[in-house]
């Protein structure tokens, strides 16, 4: 299969290029394609002839976005727009990674695919307005939304591990709850349901549930660090946006279609330290 990457320098856009070798990959990044200039996208993808787009570009600044909608905005929808459109030109399909944030976090329960949306920042009204215009569209579409990634770049498991080399305590906050992602078992399933036509919305996340406190307490377990790690609650880190906080989602339609192989999150975490061991980590 042709596959165009977009994001392709982002987390999970790095781990989509090493598991698509089999796939004959386009990587694209800013600097090589402007998903907000409709000619530009539209040309670019009719001279290339894809079968499928993985769409990761994303403005994923969630504290930015609260004061620069319009650049959320323009990359987050009308970047959506014009890839659907350019995938609807040549009759390709399209990934479209979404987020959690599309929920506002009150539910105590995990989200399923069809549980009522309200995004509760720019962010998250944006990724939101993207799905639906994926949706509205191009009918050969897979929306996935997943929680807390991390892979290979900047990350809340690499800052953790960066903090505790000149901090004895760390305040971490206990009263989000969600699920930390690998972007190993992401890009999988991506490519999973690329090459079926099970075409819709999906969650996509490790199994399990934690705070991000007790992901942190995880984190250094397992790296070994000896870190005092001090629970606090949200209010103590006042931010622009506004976080949801109990996200935690269910793949009930990975489990009704294509399977649902994602693992448990600390199973995840173990490989990605272990993996990363060279770099420090």
């Amino acid at each position: 299969m042709r596959i165009l990457v977009t994001g392709a320098n982002g987390q999970l856009g790095r781990e989509v290029a090493r598991q698509g070798i089999e796939h004959e990959l386009i990587l694209t990044d800013y600097d090589t394609l402007d998903i907000t200039d409709s000619k530009a996208v539209s040309d670019f993808i009719r001279e290339i002839k894809i079968d499928a787009v993985i769409h990761c570009a994303a403005y994923t600044n969630v504290d930015g976005a609260e004061g620069d909608a319009d650049s959320a905005f323009r990359v987050n929808v009308v970047g959506a727009q014009n890839i659907a459109a350019g995938c609807f030109e040549v009759g390709a399909r399209m990934v479209y990674v979404s987020t959690d944030y599309v929920f506002d976090g009150q539910k105590q329960e995990p989200y399923c695919e069809f549980d009522i949306v309200n995004p509760q920042s720019v962010y998250g009204q944006t990724k939101w307005q993207g799905e639906e215009m994926v949706r509205l569209i191009l009918s050969r579409h897979y929306i996935v939304r997943t929680a807390w990634l991390y892979g290979d770049g900047k990350n809340f498991v690499r800052t953790m591990l960066a903090l505790a080399e000149s901090n004895n305590t760390l305040r971490v906050v206990q009263d989000q709850v969600g699920t930390p992602t690998s972007t190993v078992d992401l890009a999988k399933t991506i490519f999973k349901l690329l090459t079926s036509d099970a075409y819709g919305t999906y969650h996509a996340t490790c199994q399990g549930q934690c705070s991000w406190y007790e992901f942190a307490c995880e984190i250094f377990r397992i790296a070994g660090k000896k870190v005092a790690v001090i629970p606090v609650a949200t209010d103590e880190f006042p931010r622009p946006a506004k976080r949801p906080m109990h996200s935690v989602l269910d793949n009930y339609m990975l489990r009704m279609t294509v399977g649902d192989s994602m693992r448990d999150w600390q199973d995840a975490l173990r490989e990605y330290l272990e993996s990363n061991k060279e770099e420090g980590l």
